[in-house]
């Protein structure tokens, strides 16, 4: 219902960036106010916005996946456009009412031109730097301490990453930088968790050759991954699900991919690093996938264990960290919020979720988010990274 909800939206804020423009470029030139031009740039800004959705139809090859990245981009450009344009008549209306109040007179010709201008200059601004943002892989990384017997291993150098998102705008360069990134923290584990795909697997711009990039990670004790919300074979309008009632599954490729990765799934399952660390990894919170109706609890994950040795969980959304906490856990690591991705959502973000991004320490347990290496939607990244994150656990039991 979300997805069709936007569609009205969408189509009436485009409606009022249309007569904005319309009014700026008046300002411009009377040739504007001309009816033929102006049902020129209703039609085109028209197709532009239909196109958001009408690109949905279309599979992720050739032309459609044309369609999608204009689609993406189209998004992107009114979103700001409409937050900087809808700021700019706020000011316009406060500064008209005091004008009013003083008896002075409407705005010059000149200061609404200025005013476009601005708007246009800051809006194109935003859009560069959310662009060139994106396309940097950063590293962060955090220090903790699980005061728990590790066997013969004091440390451990764990990268965890996340929201890959391969499709239609992560490729094989930004997985490349994110691979070099991976292996020059030399890492002993790597985890990804989760949205490795974009949901649509046929999005893939070169399958061979990202297998290729992704197989070179280098890691003492191998790749692990789980799958998220993404990672399953579904149709996107706006950025999100249209297809409500189908079954949430995996496309195989996907499962073929990760094999031929040489990366090991945990689905629900836990492994011993060293025959001294848990790991432990948990199917989405949201859509499991078609093997798992109800993931385990987190006191199923950890029953059984010995608790004296250190456990680290890691799945894609960052959820009941109260219940893994009481359950034994030592480290929680996850990803899925990318940190709001841009601006305003990464302030939303930290309100939205108890860990929205970085660290907290939960009841003893330690909970690290990663904004993720990829993105979702739009390729723009405005106040947040994109990030591989480092964490090296320091273990004190011995």
């Amino acid at each position: 219902m979300i997805a069709l909800f936007l569609i009205p939206l969408f189509l009436a804020l485009s409606a009022y960036l249309y007569s904005w423009l319309i009014r700026w470029l008046s300002a411009i030139s009377p040739f504007f106010r001309k009816k033929p031009v102006m049902i020129a740039i209703a039609v085109i800004m028209f197709i532009c916005t239909a196109n958001v959705f009408t690109s949905y139809l279309f599979e992720p090859q050739g032309f459609g996946r044309l369609l999608k990245q204009f689609c993406y981009t189209w998004m992107a450009i009114c979103m700001y456009a409409l937050m900087i344009v809808a700021i700019a008549d706020l000011i316009r209306v406060i500064i008209k009412i005091v004008r009013k109040k003083k008896g002075m007179g409407g705005f010059s010709r000149s200061t609404k031109i200025l005013a476009g201008v601005i708007c246009l200059v800051l809006t194109a601004g935003v859009l560069v730097y959310g662009f060139v943002n994106a396309r940097i892989v950063r590293t962060t990384s955090y220090d903790v301490a699980v005061d728990k017997d590790a066997g013969d291993m004091t440390d451990l150098n764990v990268v965890l990453v996340a929201d890959l998102h391969m499709g239609i705008n992560i490729g094989v360069d930004h997985i490349q930088k994110t691979v070099d990134a991976i292996n020059a923290l030399e890492p002993d584990i790597v985890v990804v968790a989760g949205d490795i795909f974009d949901n649509e697997y046929d999005a893939l711009d070169d399958e061979e050759e990202l297998i290729r990039i992704l197989s070179s990670i280098q890691s003492k004790y191998g790749v692990y991954c789980v799958f998220g919300n993404h990672d399953i074979e579904e149709k996107l309008l706006c950025g999100f699900t249209f297809n409500f009632h189908s079954v949430k599954k995996a496309d195989p490729r996907m499962e073929s991919f990760i094999d031929k990765c040489g990366w090991i799934w945990l689905n629900d399952e836990t492994v011993t690093i060293a025959d001294s660390i848990y790991l432990a990894g948990r199917p989405d919170y949201r859509k499991p996938g078609e093997f798992i109706i109800q993931r385990k609890s987190p006191e199923e994950i950890t029953s059984g264990l010995d608790q004296s040795k250190p456990i680290i969980v890691f799945e894609h959304e960052p959820v009941e960290l109260d219940k893994l906490a009481n359950a034994g856990v030592d480290v929680e690591l996850a990803g899925h919020t990318h940190d709001g991705q841009f601006f305003p959502m990464n302030i939303t973000n930290r309100i939205i979720w108890e860990n929205g991004y970085g660290y907290l320490n939960k009841n003893g347990m330690h909970s690290i988010v990663t904004s993720g290496a990829g993105l979702y939607g739009p390729y723009l990244r405005v106040c947040t990274i994109a990030e591989v994150t480092q964490v090296n656990i320091h273990f004190s039991g011995n």
